[in-house]
C-alpha cells in the first residue's frame, strides 16, 4: 500500500504543481470543477443517494452551484470571500457535532441531507481555491503552499500515527487515527508556517503565521473525520478507487475541503 501512495504522489504532485503555478485561473477552475464533479460522484455514494435519478440531480446542482459561483467571481471578485467565511461557520458546526457524535441506533442514512452537505463541502472549497488563485500576489504561490501545508500536514498525521499511535482520537468514528497524529500534522504545520515567515513576511507577524498554520492543519484534520463518518455510515472503507494506494478523489481532498475556505478568510482578514 505505501508503495503504490508514494508512486501516486510522484504522478499526481508534479501534475498538480505545475497546473496550479502556470495554468490560468479560468482553466484552472475548469480543471478543479471536473475534480470536484469527480468528488461529487464519490459523495452521491457515500449519501447514499443510490438511484441514478437521485444522483443526476446531485450532480447537476453541484454543477449548477459550481457555474453560478464561477459568474459571481467574475461580477464581485471583491465579495467571493463571503463564500469562505459562511463555509467556515459550517466548519466550526461540523467540529462541534463531530465532538459530540456518538453512535446511534436509528436510520444514519438520510441521502438528501447528506446531499446538501455535500454541496457546502464541495462548492466553497472550489470557490476559496479559485479566488486565492486569481489574487494579484502571489496567488498561485499561495494555493501551492495551501496545498503543501496539507501534505505535509497529511504525511506527518499518517507517518507518526503509524508508528507512536496509541491514543484514539475519535475512537467512534475513525479507529484508525490517533492523537499522535494530530500531533505529527501540528508539527508539519509549524515547518510550513516558519517557511511561509521566510518567504513572504509581509503576509503578517511570524507568531500569528505560525498560529495561523496550526489552525489550518486543525481544521484539515476535521475535514478528514468528516468524510471518515460519512464512509463509516455508509459501511464502506475508502470513498473511491480512482487513485491507487490513496481511495478516491475524496480521499485526497477531504481536508482541503475544510481548509481552504478557512485559509481564504485569514488571508482576507
Amino acid at each position: 500500500m505505501l508503495v503504490q501512495r508514494v508512486i501516486t504522489a510522484l504522478i499526481l504532485i508534479p501534475l498538480v504543481v505545475l497546473g496550479v503555478l502556470y495554468l490560468p485561473n479560468l482553466v484552472l477552475a475548469v480543471v478543479f470543477g471536473a475534480i470536484v464533479l469527480l468528488a461529487g460522484i464519490e459523495w452521491a455514494r457515500l449519501a447514499q443517494i443510490d438511484s441514478i435519478g437521485g444522483r443526476t440531480a446531485f450532480l447537476t446542482s453541484l454543477a449548477l452551484c459550481l457555474c453560478g459561483l464561477g459568474w459571481w467571481h467574475q461580477l464581485a471578485p471583491e465579495k467571493s470571500w463571503w463564500i469562505s467565511a459562511v463555509a467556515a461557520l459550517w466548519w466550526i458546526f461540523v467540529l462541534i457535532h463531530l465532538i459530540r457524535y456518538r453512535p446511534a441506533a436509528e436510520n444514519v442514512r438520510k441521502p438528501w441531507i447528506k446531499g446538501f452537505y455535500g454541496l457546502l463541502v464541495l462548492v466553497p472549497a472550489w470557490s476559496s481555491l479559485i479566488v486565492i488563485h486569481g489574487m494579484e500576489h502571489d496567488g498561485p504561490v499561495l494555493v501551492l503552499f495551501l496545498l503543501v501545508l496539507i501534505w505535509v500536514a497529511d504525511s506527518g498525521a499518517y507517518f507518526t500515527g503509524s508508528r507512536w499511535g496509541r491514543n484514539k482520537l475519535a475512537p467512534f468514528i475513525s479507529p484508525g487515527k490517533s492523537w499522535e497524529g494530530v500531533y505529527g500534522a501540528l508539527v508539519g504545520a509549524v515547518v510550513c508556517g516558519l517557511v511561509l515567515v521566510w518567504y513572504r513576511p509581509e503576509t503578517g507577524p511570524p507568531l500569528m503565521l505560525v498560529v495561523f498554520c496550526i489552525l489550518i492543519a486543525v481544521i484539515s484534520v476535521v475535514g478528514d473525520l468528516f468524510e471518515s463518518l460519512l464512509k463509516r455510515q455508509a459501511a464502506i472503507k475508502d470513498s473511491g478507487t480512482i487513485l491507487p494506494g490513496h481511495g478516491g478523489v475524496l480521499d485526497r481532498i477531504d481536508s482541503l475541503t475544510a481548509a481552504a475556505p478557512l485559509f481564504l478568510v485569514g488571508l482576507s482578514l
